[in-house]
C-alpha cells in the first residue's frame, strides 16, 4: 500500500494518495478537482487560494498535523504584503503536500462557481414589522420647561404615533442633538417596537425627513449552503438575494463529522463558528453590493438554521446533540443584538432565531411549517425539506408531526464517483431510450438536450464537468425504467440490460452516461457504489416519512410538498421510480422552492407569525427515528427501488418498471451479492 500522503478535498470530496512535495495545485488538477489558475503556478494572479483544515477527521480516519503542508513561503508573503490574504488561505501553487491533509477549495477559487438555488418565492405577507420609520415634529427646549431632548423626542412620537414609552441606544444618544437642531426639530427616527427581549426603542435618527429605507435579512443557514433574502422593510419587496458555500463544509459535508471534528480538537467548536460567521459577513457584503446599499440600513434579520448550524453559529459547542437524548441548549426563539454575533450590520441591528423543534429537528423545519402551514390544511399534507438532513412534517388541522432523516450528502452530488454541486456545466436532467439503451441530457446553463443541435456550442464555455443531485436521481431513475439496474440496485451487464453504455467495472458492471475524454473531458458514470449511495440516502427520507404516517394511522397522504433548494429541482416522477417519497398522484406533489427562507422572510416582515411559529412548535409532536423499532424495518424495505414491500399502484398506474433481477447466472458480480 503507498505510504504517499492523503489529500482529501473538500466540498467535492475528491482524494488521492501523492508524493511529498507535490503542489497542492498539481494534486487538484490530477484529481480534476475545480481549482482556479490563470499564471501557470507563478504565484502571480492568487486564483488558487485554498484553505487547508488541521485537527482529527474522524469520518475520514485522519489526523491533519500542523506541518502537513510546506511552510508559508515568500511568494505567498509577497502577495500577503501587497494584496492581503485571508487568515488561514494558502496558495494552492505554492504550498505542497507534506503529510496527510484534508483541503477545501473555497467557492471564489472554483472556476465552476457554485449554483445556489436558493431564490425567494413570491408570497403575499401582510407587514408587521419590528423596526419602522416615523416623521415627528419635535418642541423646541425652553428656559421655562426644562427637559432634556431625547424627553422631548419620545413625547413627541407619543402624541403623534401613540407609541409607548422609548429608550434609546447610546449611538441615537450621541447623534441626537446635531440631527434635532439640523433639522430644525424634525427628524426622522427608526424605532424598534420591542419584544420579550427587547423594550421598544429608538434605534436611529435622521435630520428631516428620511427619503431612503431600511432593511431586513432572511437567512437560510444550512449545513452546506446559506441563502440570504435581502427586504426592504417598508414594501416588503425582496430587494437582492445571494448564497454562498457554507464554509464549515471544510470540517465535515455531514453535521454529524462537525460534530465529531468538535469533539476531537479542543478549539474545533470555535473554528466552526468563526468560519460560519465569517462565512456570513462575507454573503452580507455581497448581497449590499449586490443592492447598492451600505450594511447600517440593515436594521433586522431573521435566521432559520437545523439544530447542529444553530448551535455552532451562537457559539454553542454541540457535542450533546451528537448523542442521545440530543438535548439542545434551547429550543427556544431567540432575539439578540447583531454585535453579539459579530455580523457586520447596523450597530444597533436585531436578530431573531426561530425557534427549534427538537434536537435534530430544527428552526428550517419551524420556518417551513409556518410558510406551508399543515396544520391549517384540510388535506393529510406531507412536506419533505431535502437537505443533507432532511426534515419531514406531516399533518393537517387536527395535528402535526415532524421528524428528521440523516440523508447524507449524495443528494447534493457528494460521495457520487463522477458528482458534483450544481455548477454550470453539471448534468442535471437525463433520459434514457426504451429502446436503445441510451442517454441524453441537458447541463446548467443550456436548455438544449445533448441530442440537439447547437448544443456543443450553448456549452462550450462551461464544457460538461460532472453530475449533480437532481441529475443522479433522474439517471439512476431513468435506468430502473429502462431495465438497467434491478430493483436491489444492481447494474445489469450490457447482454442481461441490451444497452451498449453498460460495462464490466471491476467485480460489478457500470453504465457511462458521457465520455469527454477524447475532448480531454471527463468520462461521467454510474457505479454501483453510486447506486447504493443513492439508496441509503432515499431510503432514509423514505423510512422517516413512512413512520409518520404510522404515528398518524394512514397508509397514504392526500398530498406532498418538497421544500428545499434541492427539493425544488426534483422530479416527482424520478423521486418516485426511485422510492424517495411515498405513493401519490403526480399533480399532488409540488414543489415550495425554498420554504424555510420564505418562512424566514414571512418572520422578518410580520412579527405576528412569530408568535405564531412559537405557539405551533409547542403543538408538533416530534418523533425521533433513533428509538423507533420500525424505522430500521422501513428503512431495510425501502434500500429497494422503488420498495420491496409497500406497492406503489398509483406509480405503476402511470409507468411500467420492469420486475427484474440482474443476480441471476454466475458471473463474478452475482456471486459478491450472494456472500
Amino acid at each position: 500500500m503507498s505510504t504517499d500522503p492523503l489529500v482529501i478535498f473538500t466540498p467535492s470530496g475528491k482524494r488521492g494518495r501523492f508524493a511529498v512535495g507535490t503542489p497542492v495545485l498539481t494534486a487538484a488538477r490530477q484529481l480534476g478537482v475545480d481549482l482556479d489558475s490563470v499564471c501557470g503556478g507563478r504565484g502571480i494572479c492568487s486564483k488558487c487560494q485554498i484553505t487547508p483544515s488541521y485537527g482529527e477527521f474522524s469520518k475520514h480516519g485522519l489526523t491533519v498535523a500542523p506541518d502537513a503542508l510546506s511552510e508559508w513561503n515568500s511568494v505567498e508573503q509577497r502577495y500577503d504584503d501587497i494584496r492581503g490574504l485571508k487568515q488561514g488561505r494558502r496558495l494552492g501553487c505554492q504550498a505542497t503536500v507534506q503529510k496527510d491533509v484534508v483541503i477545501d477549495v473555497p467557492a471564489e477559487s472554483q472556476v465552476h462557481k457554485q449554483v445556489v438555488r436558493k431564490r425567494a418565492e413570491a408570497r403575499d405577507i401582510v407587514m408587521n414589522t419590528s423596526t419602522r420609520l416615523y416623521y415627528v415634529e419635535v418642541a423646541e427646549p425652553d428656559m421655562h420647561d426644562p427637559s432634556g431632548d431625547l424627553e422631548r423626542l419620545v413625547t413627541a412620537l407619543r402624541r403623534d404615533w401613540d407609541l409607548p414609552a422609548l429608550e434609546a441606544d447610546l449611538g441615537v444618544l450621541k447623534t441626537l442633538q446635531p440631527a434635532l437642531r439640523k433639522g430644525e426639530w424634525k427628524v426622522t427616527v427608526a424605532v424598534h417596537l420591542g419584544d420579550a427581549v427587547f423594550s421598544p426603542r429608538i434605534i436611529d435618527i435622521w435630520p428631516g425627513f428620511y427619503d431612503g429605507t431600511i432593511y431586513g435579512l432572511a437567512i437560510d443557514l444550512g449545513s452546506t449552503t446559506i441563502a440570504a433574502h435581502l427586504c426592504d422593510l417598508r414594501s416588503g419587496e425582496v430587494t437582492a438575494s445571494s448564497g454562498i458555500m457554507n464554509p464549515q463544509i471544510r470540517f465535515g459535508e455531514d453535521l454529524m463529522s462537525r460534530v465529531s471534528y468538535g469533539m476531537m480538537n479542543p478549539t474545533g467548536s470555535d473554528e466552526m463558528t468563526a468560519a460560519v460567521r465569517d462565512g456570513m459577513n462575507a454573503l452580507f457584503a455581497q448581497i449590499t453590493e449586490e443592492a447598492g446599499i451600505d450594511a447600517s440600513q440593515i436594521v433586522d434579520a431573521v435566521f432559520v438554521c437545523n439544530p447542529v448550524m444553530h448551535h455552532l453559529f451562537l457559539g454553542i459547542d454541540a457535542y450533546e446533540l451528537g448523542q442521545a437524548p440530543f438535548a439542545l441548549a434551547t429550543s427556544e426563539s431567540l432575539s439578540l443584538r447583531a454585535t453579539e454575533l459579530d455580523l457586520n450590520l447596523h450597530p444597533a441591528a436585531r436578530v431573531y432565531i426561530l425557534p427549534c423543534i427538537a434536537g435534530h429537528v430544527g428552526a428550517d423545519a419551524a420556518a417551513v411549517a409556518l410558510s406551508e402551514a399543515p396544520d391549517k390544511s384540510e388535506d393529510l399534507m406531507l412536506v419533505v425539506d431535502v437537505g443533507t438532513n432532511a426534515e419531514i412534517i406531516l399533518g393537517n388541522k387536527d395535528k402535526v408531526l415532524a421528524c428528521s432523516s440523516p440523508t447524507g450528502p449524495a443528494f447534493e452530488g457528494a460521495q457520487i464517483s463522477s458528482g458534483q454541486r450544481a455548477a454550470p456545466g453539471a448534468i442535471e436532467h437525463v433520459q434514457i431510450d426504451p429502446a436503445t439503451k441510451l442517454p441524453r441530457f441537458q447541463v446548467i446553463g443550456s436548455d438544449l438536450w445533448s441530442d440537439e443541435d447547437g448544443f456543443e456550442a450553448a456549452i462550450a464555455q462551461t464544457g460538461i464537468t460532472g453530475i449533480c443531485g437532481s441529475g443522479i436521481i433522474e439517471v439512476i431513475a431513468e435506468m430502473r425504467m429502462a431495465g438497467i439496474v434491478d430493483g436491489p440496485g444492481l447494474i445489469g451487464s450490457a447482454e442481461q440490460t441490451g444497452s451498449p453504455n453498460c460495462f464490466q467495472d471491476g467485480r460489478t458492471n457500470s453504465y457511462l452516461l458521457y465520455d469527454g475524454t477524447a475532448q480531454d473531458g471527463p468520462k461521467i458514470t454510474v457505479t454501483n457504489t453510486d447506486i447504493r449511495q443513492i439508496q441509503m440516502a432515499k431510503a432514509a427520507l423514505y423510512s422517516g416519512a413512512r413512520l409518520l404516517m404510522d404515528k398518524f394511522g394512514v397508509d397514504k397522504v392526500d398530498r406532498i410538498v418538497l421544500a428545499g433548494a434541492f427539493g425544488a429541482h426534483i422530479s416527482p416522477k424520478h423521486a418516485m421510480v426511485l422510492g424517495m417519497i411515498p405513493d401519490a398522484p403526480l399533480d399532488k406533489v409540488t414543489s415550495a422552492g425554498n420554504a424555510a427562507g420564505t418562512g424566514a422572510r414571512i418572520a422578518l416582515l410580520n412579527t405576528d407569525a412569530r408568535k405564531q411559529i412559537e405557539t405551533l412548535v409547542h403543538k408538533i409532536h416530534k418523533i425521533e427515528t433513533a428509538i423507533e423499532p420500525r424505522f430500521q424495518e422501513h428503512f431495510v424495505n425501502a434500500s429497494a427501488m422503488p420498495n420491496a414491500v409497500d406497492p406503489f399502484p398509483i406509480l405503476n398506474s402511470i409507468v411500467s418498471i420492469p420486475q427484474i433481477n440482474h443476480n441471476t447466472g454466475g458471473d463474478r458480480a452475482g456471486r459478491r451479492r450472494r456472500r
